[in-house]
């Protein structure tokens, strides 16, 4: 049987068109991110299972891949269910890993720790359009601070990354799931139903507020609860504003400060923004996972349709390896779905002083060979890329294709002409 040359569905195999997208804005990101004040990081692509089991992950706990124990230890004729076979598993996301990783280190860390991470995680999802099997991913988290400082710097860290990327008039969509459960209890929703009314909620931007309140009828609720609860949303502005009043309706309901913090959040990224980005307060915004625990945030892309990335609060991960309450808040960019988008753009990357390919007439004699090696050696020292190929039969041909990948300066050599 014939090998198979295509790679496993939901994987892909990257071009060096793309790679080299891929290696500047993963330069573009330790930089950035480096100037802020993060540290990178790394932590195993497996994971012990129990922990990425642990009820953290929401709906991602499901595609998990999952690794057989291995040699002695696996023992399939005595296996009577899944944990007789199983001991690890691919990531599925990289905040869980850094959660173990921080309660493995924390003795050996500054307080608070700012961390950078990029990795691939493994999910089996259906794959689509900017959406894979494997992909790579790229969080920063702050972690032992409990102020919304965490939460702007964020905010900021990020929407400069993809300001110095060419993005602009993007969205950072933001809530806090303490008012999502605030505004479900003031509605009258049972406690043990916030999470049905959440993933209800979380349909609004293709179903509309009749597709919610329809969803929701059927579920059972009280009419006047689910008129109540979408009476809110018509009525909230999208901005700091729009949280005072709403922090000011729900009244006892909500937490005290959370409205003022996120009224804080929002209103100084606004005035110290270096990108073109507007912040809107949307709370419409769940996040998939049951993790969080205070603000939430999305970036929201036209030409994308849809999130390029997004983070939270999750105070109550740490705690769970440790004991001891850790304040942790992270924001991860959509990676692949960035890189994407460069690629449809036709996005070039910028070189310090261009690309230059040097073609050589085919049989040059081998004692002209060190003269053009040494001129190529000095020209890369300024920093100028040099490519040396043999000239082809189809010079034209042969140049249109080098041009396709960003050289724009040719220096033919030939045996009679140097």
């Amino acid at each position: 049987m014939a090998l198979k040359k295509k790679p496993v569905t939901g994987m892909k195999d990257i071009l060096p068109r793309e790679m080299e997208i891929r290696n500047y804005v993963m330069n573009m990101i330790r930089e950035t991110y480096g100037t802020f004040g993060f540290s990178s990081i790394e932590t195993p692509c497996v994971e012990h299972i129990e922990n990425l089991c642990s009820k953290q992950g929401g709906e991602n706990e499901k595609l998990i891949f999952k690794i057989l124990k291995r040699g002695e230890k696996l023992k399939l004729e005595e296996a009577k269910e899944e944990a007789d076979l199983v001991d690890s598993g691919l990531r599925y996301d990289l905040t869980v890993p850094l959660s173990r990783y921080y309660a493995n280190h924390a003795n050996e860390l500054p307080a608070p720790f700012k961390a950078l991470q990029m990795g691939n995680v493994w999910r089996a999802d259906r794959p689509q359009r900017g959406r894979f099997r494997q992909f790579m991913q790229c969080d920063i988290d702050i972690l032992g601070e409990s102020t919304y400082l965490a939460e702007i710097e964020l905010v900021l860290a990020t929407t400069t990354l993809l300001g110095k990327l060419d993005f602009h008039n993007f969205t950072i969509r933001i809530n806090d799931r303490k008012i999502l459960k605030a505004m479900a209890k003031y509605s009258g929703f049972p406690e043990e139903s916030f999470d049905t009314v959440f993933i209800i909620l979380d349909k609004m931007d293709k179903i509309g507020l009749d597709g919610v309140a329809e969803e929701l009828e059927k579920e059972g609720f009280a009419k006047e609860s689910i008129d109540t609860y979408l009476g809110m949303f018509k009525e909230i502005t999208n901005d700091a504003d729009g949280v005072r009043l709403l922090g000011e309706k729900l009244g006892e309901v909500l937490e005290p400060g959370v409205a003022e913090g996120l009224q804080t959040i929002i209103s100084t990224v606004d005035s110290v923004k270096t990108a073109d980005f507007k912040m809107s307060f949307d709370p419409t915004l769940v996040r998939g996972m049951s993790y969080y625990t205070g603000p939430i945030f999305e970036i929201a892309m036209d030409e994308f349709g849809g999130s390029v990335g997004g983070g939270g609060r999750y105070d109550e991960m740490i705690g769970k390896f440790t004991g001891n309450q850790t304040c942790a808040c992270g924001f991860s960019i959509g990676f692949e779905r960035i890189v994407m988008l460069l690629l449809e753009r036709g996005y070039e990357v910028p070189t310090k002083n261009g690309k230059k390919a040097y073609l050589i007439e085919k049989n040059m004699p081998a004692e002209k060979l060190p003269v053009i090696l040494k001129q190529a050696e000095e020209e890369r020292k300024t920093g100028t890329q040099i490519n040396i190929s043999i000239m082809k039969k189809n010079k034209k041909f042969q140049k249109e294709q080098m041009m396709s990948e960003g050289y724009t300066e040719f220096v033919e050599f030939f045996r009679d002409r140097m």
